[in-house]
Order: structure tokens, then C-alpha cells, then sequence
């Protein structure tokens, strides 16, 4: 008995899945040619292992997969300089903060130091400084400073204008107005007036009277080719307040030397800032001792920093002062001449960085100071109790 095939019964699906290479189309041989070289993996992967081996690599993986997967980055760590706190003020406050050049310290510390200067020689023998009178001429000095830079501002807008490295000055820019201006060296200037009367009135009185340099400096460039000196006679002011204040009245055997000290020390240091910008300057028609001198400009200030050093041991052999303040000498002496030999006049950034290294002058002279006060024997009948409170 023979039976007709009756219709196709349908396979099961395990079978339809695996199926027959006889009927499976050219595409579906293809793609499980491909399917098994991407689970093969490398040499030496077996079982389960081979399934890990076809994944795609993380590389190939979505931004938004890897950003997950990506592991946590610390944030970095901010920066204190004077320069990111000025960043990081409110925007209608920054213009006046450039103003004063609180981003810029480095002229704060150069009229600070000679006040250090001064106060610690005033101190008694084997004893520090006065921390109070430190802290208080280091406001002082923040805030006549900025006044200074105000008044040098109001008076030269239109010079720095045109001047690359000054024509984004508030003033300059058009940030503030001179009206602004004005009213912000006003409140310098009584901030200041308050630090003032907090000394003796002997010491208020000479503070007074540098206001006048104060105010006359920025004229100066359009007059002499000698600006610089008369910076000078402003910025070591310090050094005759300094003892004062301590002392009650200037000794004009030690205070002398020691202003005269600074004055020639900012004639170094300054000159080398104008070098900056003398060929501005000549465009424009501004004077300062960097074109006076010219290529002589290393002959002068080596003649200046000897006088410096000359006026410092006189004003140290003065208030008998001691081996670490001699020492302290020697190393500003060293310091002032690798300066001097190693400056290049044509580089403003040079310039730039001789400049600002100042710094280190006046912190190894006040070191040299105050070691050597220590150094110092006290005076018996200073600590000496009385008799009967013994």
C-alpha cells in the first residue's frame, strides 16, 4: 500500500534553528562564518571565556558608557596667588583691585621691606621684631601703594594708552572713570590716614609729610631723566617711619644710612623696570634713567649697588649689629651682582624677572636683621628683676 505524501509538517524549532548547510541560504552561511570567528577569540580561550573575547572593546563603547566607566578625576587644586584671587573678585570690583595692582605684589613688598628693615633694628637686643608694628606697616603698605597707583594712573591714562604693556590699565582700558577713580584713592588714602594714627605723632607727622612725593612721583618722567631717584625718596620713607614708631624719633645715625640704603637700591631695581618700556618711552616722550644711561646701564647700577652695601654696614655698625647682619650683606651684595651681570637690557621679560626678584634682597636683609638682633647679648639692666621682686 503505498501513501501520497501529504503537506510539509513544519520542523520543530530547535531543528529550524540549527538546520541543514544544504538549505541554508548564502547569506545566513555567511554571517555564521562570521558569527564563528568573532566567538573563537584568541589563542588559548575555551568555553565561556570565548563569549568575553566577542565583546567590542571599550573604546567602541558610547561617550555616554565611557563617562560612567571613566573613574573619578580630583579637581585641581586652586591657586592662592595675588593674581587668581583678583581673578576670582566679583566682576564690578576687579578694575579697582588692578588698580592698586593687587594682582601684581611685587611693588607692595618693595615698599614693605625697607619698614621691616627699620623696625627690626629698633628692636632690643635679643628680642623680634615687633610683630604689631609689622602687621600694621604691612597694611599701611598695601594701601599707600595702591594710592600710589591710582595717582600714577590718573596722571598717565593717556601714556599708557599707548603703551602695550600698560594699555590695559582700568583707567587706561576705560574700565573706571577718573571720577571713580578719584573716590577710590579718597578711601585709600583715609584707610590709610587710620593706620597712620595709630602711631606716636612724631611718626604721624613724618608719615604726613611723604604725602607730597606721593602725589609729585608720577610727574617726575616728564621732567628728569631722573624719576627713579625720586621713587626711591618715596618707596624708603618706610625706613625713617619704621624706627620712629618704635623709638618714638628717628636715630639719624642708623636711619640715615638706611634710607639712603634704599633709595640707591631702588634706583637699581627700577631701572631695570624702565628698560621694560624705553622704547615706548622715547616714542612718547617719557624720561627715566634706563634711556639716560643707555648701554651703560650695568656700570651705574653695579656703582649703585656698592654704595648700598656700603651705606648698609654703616648703619649696622650704628646699632651694633652683629655677624648674621654682615652676613645678610655679603648675600644681598652676591645676589645684587649675578643680577646685574646676568641681565639682558633688550628683554623685557628679563627685565621683568630681575625686577621682581628684588624681593629676595630686602627678605635676606630683614633675616640678616633680625638673626643678628638675637645674636645680641640683652642688656642686663633691661631684664634684670628689682631686688625686691625677687
Amino acid at each position: 500500500m503505498t501513501m501520497e505524501p501529504g503537506p510539509p509538517q513544519p520542523r520543530p524549532r530547535a531543528l529550524r534553528m540549527r538546520g541543514t548547510p544544504s538549505r541554508r541560504p548564502a547569506g545566513a552561511k555567511m554571517a555564521a562564518a562570521l558569527l564563528s570567528r568573532l566567538c573563537r577569540g584568541p589563542a588559548g580561550l575555551r568555553g565561556p571565556a570565548r563569549l568575553y573575547a566577542a565583546r567590542p572593546p571599550l573604546a567602541a563603547a558610547p561617550p555616554l558608557l565611557l563617562s560612567r566607566r571613566r573613574p573619578c578625576e580630583h579637581p585641581r587644586p586652586r591657586s592662592f596667588s595675588a593674581a587668581e584671587l583678583v581673578r576670582a573678585a566679583p566682576g564690578p570690583l576687579q578694575p579697582y583691585l588692578r588698580l592698586m595692582r593687587l594682582h601684581q605684589p611685587a611693588g607692595t613688598w618693595l615698599l614693605y621691606l625697607p619698614c621691616t628693615w627699620s623696625i627690626g633694628l629698633a628692636a632690643d637686643p635679643g628680642c623680634l621684631p615687633d610683630w604689631h608694628m609689622l602687621s600694621l606697616f604691612g597694611v599701611g603698605a598695601v594701601l599707600m601703594r595702591g594710592a600710589g597707583c591710582t595717582i600714577n594712573d590718573m596722571w598717565d591714562r593717556d601714556f599708557d594708552r599707548k603703551v602695550a604693556r600698560t594699555a590695559s590699565r582700568p583707567l587706561a582700558a576705560g574700565d573706571i572713570s577718573t571720577f571713580q577713580s578719584l573716590v577710590f584713592l579718597g578711601g585709600q588714602l583715609s584707610l590709610a590716614l587710620c593706620v597712620l594714627l595709630c602711631l606716636n605723632y612724631y611718626s604721624i607727622i613724618l608719615g604726613a609729610a611723604s604725602l607730597s612725593l606721593v602725589v609729585t612721583y608720577p610727574l617726575m618722567k616728564r621732567i628728569t631723566y631722573w624719576p627713579q631717584l625720586v621713587l626711591g625718596l618715596t618707596f624708603n620713607w618706610g625706613a625713617l617711619l619704621g624706627w620712629s614708631a618704635i623709638k618714638g624719633s628717628c636715630e639719624w645715625s642708623v636711619c640715615l644710612p638706611l634710607y639712603l640704603s634704599g633709595v640707591l637700591w631702588t634706583l637699581v631695581y627700577d631701572t631695570i623696570y624702565a628698560h621694560q618700556d624705553k622704547k615706548d618711552d622715547i616714542m612718547i616722550g617719557v624720561k627715566s634713567t634706563a634711556l639716560q644711561f643707555k648701554e651703560d646701564t650695568k656700570q651705574w647700577l653695579s656703582g649703585f649697588s656698592l654704595a648700598m652695601l656700603l651705606s648698609l654696614c654703616v648703619a649696622g655698625m650704628n646699632c651694633n649689629q652683629t655677624f648674621p647682619y654682615y652676613s645678610a650683606v655679603a648675600a644681598v651684595g652676591a645676589h645684587l651682582a649675578h643680577q646685574i651681570y646676568t641681565l639682558d637690557i633688550d628683554k623685557p621679560e628679563d627685565c621683568w624677572k630681575k625686577f621682581a626678584s628684588n624681593r629676595t634682597v630686602g627678605i635676606l636683609l630683614f633675616t640678616g636683621i633680625v638673626l643678628g638682633n638675637l645674636w645680641k647679648q640683652k642688656d642686663l639692666k633691661n631684664v634684670e628683676e628689682p631686688l625686691e621682686n625677687r
